[in-house]
């Protein structure tokens, strides 16, 4: 009889977090990669679980955020390109769900090569008349002379996506056009993007995410932002290093007055009144 309850609480205490644990997997489709190549992760989870996924470059920049939805039968799978200009190193990706109110997390790290320069010669013999896409940011690729969406990969402007609903609408395809033609064609856009990057992925998701909950948030998202992209489109005409400075600093000008000038006008005509 003791023999019997003390298998049981072995079992209740050793196997049972082994089978939460196992309600969870992460797996890369390689073991490393080279710049540009496509990744594919996969897992098990829940039937219709919600998986939040994170990418981030060696220097700890966070490259992509996604949630994807797992199928009935509890897997879930993303596909993304690792930028031609990719940093080498090893690449962090994180994938976390809730299972019955408790978060999990799962980690796996990817190292990342650069790929094997050919010689000049042996690239002019091969005649390859091969688009480079590395000049496009994050989520788009090379097509017809222009940067797309890359449909494998998904864009990255989660605020935008979830306030319009959709990553094909029409101000987030403008976000996308202007980082990938004007910014990332130049020494400081890429570098402001860099930045940007990294302080927008640490709050976007969370932002995004509540937009989906609540109906009233996301029109008050929309109302707020939707005069910030309308003055971005003044620099559509920035292809310079000089334009993309000066265009940038007056668009910042511009937001600034619209959303911190404008008021205080306001309130200050108020209180005079007062």
């Amino acid at each position: 009889m003791k023999f019997l309850i003390l298998l049981l609480l072995v079992v209740s205490l050793g196997l049972s977090p082994a089978f939460a644990q196992s309600e969870f997997t992460l797996s890369s489709s390689a073991d490393s990669y080279e710049p540009g190549e496509l990744v594919a992760i996969s897992g098990v989870t829940q039937s219709e679980q919600i998986v939040s996924i994170q990418v981030k470059d060696p220097t700890g920049k966070t490259l992509l955020v996604r949630s994807i939805t797992a199928d009935n039968s509890g897997n879930y799978s993303l596909e993304f390109k690792i930028p031609k200009t990719a940093t080498q190193g090893n690449y962090i990706i994180v994938a976390s769900v809730s299972i019955d109110m408790i978060p999990i997390i799962e980690t796996i790290t990817v190292p990342v090569q650069d790929k094997i320069i050919e010689t000049a010669s042996s690239s002019t013999e091969s005649g390859s008349t091969e688009v480079d896409d590395s000049v496009c940011g994050t989520g788009t690729i090379m097509k017809n002379g222009k940067c797309v969406v890359d449909e494998s990969e998904g864009g990255g402007c989660l605020i935008a996506t979830a306030t319009y609903g959709s990553e094909m609408a029409t101000e987030v395809q403008q976000l996308r056009e202007l980082r990938d033609n004007q910014l990332m064609n130049t020494e400081y856009g890429s570098a402001f993007i860099g930045t940007f990057n990294h302080i927008y992925y640490s709050f976007s998701p969370v932002i995004a995410d509540y937009e989906r909950e609540n109906p009233l948030f996301k029109e008050a998202v929309k109302l707020a932002i939707t005069p910030m992209i309308s003055s971005l489109s003044l620099m559509e005409n920035a292809n310079s290093e000089s334009e993309v400075l000066g265009l940038g600093l007056s668009v910042i000008m511009l937001n600034i007055g619209m959303y911190l000038g404008v008021p205080a006008v306001v309130i200050v005509g108020i209180r005079k009144r007062i």
